[in-house]
């Protein structure tokens, strides 16, 4: 069973757009959804520099439309392609990615609902100074309770031996001085302390704004942050892609979901390495490809050849003919 996963903030990097818009039609895309977001998506990903793309109401919608475009490019039949697939996901802002791939909301719905979340989180973080750091091994149980200990919130539990803490600058300093036996803590580049109760005014934000999305039950399984369980009803991921934004991130269960499912492959949309990395240390023995750039696609292809539904592979993907040749993906 092929499962395909978005990655979330951080994943990014100067110019990692670039070689896309290589593609047919990929620029045209990115003009339309920059014009539905308000931000130069082209721009952000080819020429901004590091710090540029690190600002939350950028890096998220930058995100969001670099994993559609691979997306796209791999299944350029996209309803055909979700039953290819056996089950999606999205790290953090990657749920936004994995909801649109999953035909839950639209890519323009996608792109509106993102930049707002990213602005919406950007004005949260400034309240308060705040971050997030990554606590990489030393004993699970034990990490947490320190992390309580210092005041700090586990933000994100992602299996492999990784935890992300956060909280305010302050308790992130005594994090860094004091460490959890047997771990390492980086301090991550980000703007804020996400998945906390910091970003409790986003989430007003955007329960005021979604009731006016058109949503649809997904076409195959959505695999949620919050618990790591299946979600059937469009509604319902909907309501998770907004509590989610205030509440830890969960990749652990959902990678234990996956194996649940009985998982044979991974693939990450792009700016990906981060999930598969992750899925190399937690499921051992799933085959795993990081999407991240144009030249994996091939690869990416033969994948899905060998792991996604027989039944739906044909009508998924151009797999006999050339890239210049293939159909304009639809949205």
């Amino acid at each position: 069973m092929l499962v395909l996963v978005a990655p979330g903030q951080g994943a990014q990097t100067p110019g990692f757009l670039t070689p896309w818009l290589d593609l047919p039609g990929v620029a045209d895309r990115l003009h339309w959804w920059s014009a539905v977001a308000g931000l130069d998506l082209v721009h952000y990903g080819t020429k901004a520099d590091a710090d540029e793309i690190r600002d939350t109401a950028v890096a998220q919608p930058l995100l969001v439309a670099a994993g559609l475009v691979s997306a796209l490019s791999l299944f350029p039949h996209p309803a055909a392609g979700r039953r290819a697939v056996g089950a999606v996901a999205g790290h953090s802002v990657g749920e936004i990615t994995a909801a649109a791939g999953a035909g839950v909301i639209t890519a323009e719905s996608a792109m509106a609902l993102v930049r707002q979340r990213g602005l919406a989180m950007a004005e949260a973080a400034a309240v308060t100074t705040t971050g997030m750091s990554a606590v990489l091994g030393g004993d699970p149980e034990e990490v947490l309770a320190h992390l309580e200990k210092l005041g700090l919130t586990p933000a994100n539990i992602n299996g492999g031996g990784q935890i992300v803490a956060a909280g305010t600058a302050e308790q992130l300093a005594a994090l860094a001085e004091d460490k959890p036996e047997k771990a390492r803590v980086i301090a991550l580049k980000v703007a804020g302390a996400f998945h906390t109760h910091h970003m409790a005014p986003a989430v007003s934000t955007l329960e005021a704004l979604v009731p006016g999305v058109t949503v649809r039950d997904p076409g195959t399984r959505y695999v949620s942050n919050a618990d790591g369980q299946v979600v059937g009803s469009g509604d319902e991921i909907v309501r998770r892609l907004v509590q989610q934004v205030s509440n830890p991130v969960r990749w652990d269960l959902c990678m234990e979901t996956f194996k649940e499912l009985g998982v044979t492959a991974i693939i990450e949309m792009a700016p990906a390495g981060t999930l598969v990395g992750l899925a190399k240390r937690a499921l051992p023995g799933v085959k795993t490809l990081a999407l991240k750039t144009p030249d994996d696609i091939d690869a990416a292809r033969a994948i899905v050849a060998e792991h996604g539904d027989p039944d739906a592979i044909d009508a998924s993907l151009p797999l006999n003919r050339p890239a210049a040749e293939e159909e304009s993906p639809q949205t």
